[in-house]
C-alpha cells in the first residue's frame, strides 16, 4: 500500500499533464475545474484528470502535497502550475502555450 504522497506522485509523473479538479472534462462540477478544462481544450493539449469529489484521500492529500489549497490543480510535467485564475492568466498572455512547448507538449493530433 503506497502512502497518497507516493500516489500523487506517480500520478503526476505518470502524465504530462495533470488535472485535479472537481468533477471530471465532460461534468465538471465546478466553475473553476470547468474553466480549466475549457483553457486546456482550447490549447489542444492531451491531459489526464482526476476527480477530487471521488476521492477524499487523495482531495486531502493533495492539499498538503502541493500546498495549494482549492482546486483545480494543474501539474505540467510534475510541476504545480496553479489553479483556475493562474491558469487562465497564463492562457491570455500565452504563457501557458509557451511553458507547453518549452516542456515538448505538443497539440493532439
Amino acid at each position: 500500500m503506497s502512502t497518497i504522497n507516493e500516489r500523487i506522485r506517480q500520478q503526476i509523473e505518470g502524465d504530462d499533464v495533470v488535472l485535479y479538479m472537481k468533477g471530471t472534462p465532460v461534468f465538471p462540477m465546478c466553475g473553476f475545474s470547468a474553466a480549466v478544462v475549457q483553457v486546456l481544450n482550447q490549447v489542444g493539449v492531451p491531459f489526464q484528470s482526476y476527480n477530487v469529489l471521488d476521492d477524499m484521500e487523495l482531495r486531502q492529500g493533495l492539499k498538503e502535497f502541493s500546498n495549494w489549497p482549492t482546486f483545480p490543480q494543474l501539474y505540467v510535467k510534475g510541476e504545480l502550475v496553479g489553479g483556475c485564475d493562474i491558469v487562465r492568466e497564463m492562457y491570455e498572455s500565452g504563457e501557458l502555450q509557451q511553458l507547453l512547448a518549452e516542456k515538448g507538449i505538443t497539440h493532439k493530433a
